[in-house]
């Protein structure tokens, strides 16, 4: 049985962990084979540009609706309170992927383009708070 508003915004809970498996995989496999370093780069690269518009999308999103309900930089990117459990674990869950990943893959591979790596957290936080400005619950303004 689901939580309430589980349902809700699955095509953006779909979107953030297809962006994370495709950067994982890039990312892994340009570390073992070197070749594929320039495709990790762009996957890195055009998930952090699509997780700026996404991440400031949000954000005019939550200054819309903050006419009306008391929205946090907590709430509304972490999901602090916003989102039931199901879905901040697994928003939140993808972005924690994209960060290991990241530090992982630079770390192995240091002054290579897989430190471009370390933008695509960018994504995971964008596809959270367009979650959240879209579907989270926020307690009334005042």
């Amino acid at each position: 049985m689901t939580s309430p508003g589980a349902a809700e915004g699955q095509a953006i809970i779909g979107v953030s962990w297809w962006g994370t498996a495709m950067f994982a995989v890039t990312s892994v496999a340009a570390t073992i084979w070197t070749d594929l370093r320039l495709v990790a780069a762009i996957v890195a690269l055009g998930l952090f540009a699509i997780g700026c518009v996404v991440f400031l999308a949000a954000f005019a999103f939550a200054v819309a609706r903050s006419a009306t309900d008391a929205i946090g930089i907590g709430g509304l990117y972490f999901l602090a309170g916003s989102a039931p459990g199901p879905v901040r674990r697994s928003l939140m869950g993808a972005l924690a992927v994209q960060v290991i990943v990241a530090l992982v893959t630079a770390s192995i591979r240091i002054f290579t383009s897989l430190a471009f790596g370390i933008l695509v957290p960018i994504f995971g936080l964008g596809q959270a708070g367009l979650w959240a400005a879209r579907h989270g619950r926020f307690e009334a303004r005042a």
